[in-house]
């Protein structure tokens, strides 16, 4: 299954309760295997004609087995089982789409793509994994999505996306997250942290003072 198994995203899943690890797992394999196709596709038509057959392929979940395809069948067995439908995960590839525009990424634009990879994870997320009401899924959604977009653009079309992402993020880190969602508030302190780094520096891997921080999110929720 793809996934972006770096040891503080690993670190991240293991706050989750342990009967919800498989299902976050999936749904963030599903969003690496969405931006793998942006990150390796030039022409827009080709994009376009991929994140269809994801699409489709997310939609007949609800009405037929998974193929044999590793994310599809992790989210058959894993998501689909605790009340969420394809259609609802089919529904993220609305935020890649607008990607595959040339056209400059402006704020409304940003907010769409945010809303919709970002918050729609955030949501199915929290749902699976028992988020309350006061936990910012939206917000820390969001600033999630937006971070990575600035840290895979160009450095002028990063700025844009950096500023919303740090606004989002920022508000996102300063609620106290319930125990149950405390995984998606850690990705939201990853996000936060990467975005303070310089352009073109890699995230340091097993850094102490990000350990801690996030440590620190695990026991006090903040």
């Amino acid at each position: 299954m793809t996934y972006r198994t770096t040891p503080e995203r690993m670190l991240a899943l293991s706050y989750a309760p342990q009967r919800s690890r498989s299902a976050l797992a999936a749904l963030l394999a599903l969003d690496d295997t969405l931006g793998q196709i942006l990150r390796t596709t030039r022409e827009p038509l080709v994009g376009q004609m991929r994140l269809t057959w994801w699409r489709e392929a997310l939609v007949a979940l609800d009405t037929a087995p998974a193929p044999a395809q590793p994310v599809l069948q992790a989210l058959a067995a894993e998501v689909l089982p605790r009340g969420i439908s394809g259609a609802t995960l089919a529904g993220m590839i609305d935020g890649w789409e607008v990607l595959l525009d040339p056209d400059p990424l402006t704020r409304p634009v940003l907010e769409g793509y945010a809303a919709a990879r970002g918050g729609g994870l955030f949501a199915v997320a929290g749902q699976i994994l028992g988020a309350t009401a006061r936990d910012p899924l939206a917000a820390a959604g969001a600033g999630w999505a937006l971070a990575d977009l600035s840290r895979h653009a160009r450095d002028a079309a990063a700025l844009l996306p950096a500023e919303m992402a740090a606004t989002a993020l920022a508000d996102a880190t300063r609620q106290r997250w319930s125990p149950a969602a405390r995984a998606l508030g850690a990705l939201a302190h990853i996000a936060r942290m990467d975005l303070s780094l310089p352009s073109g520096v890699s995230p340091p891997v097993g850094a102490p003072r990000r350990v801690a921080r996030l440590a620190w999110h695990r026991f006090t929720g903040r």
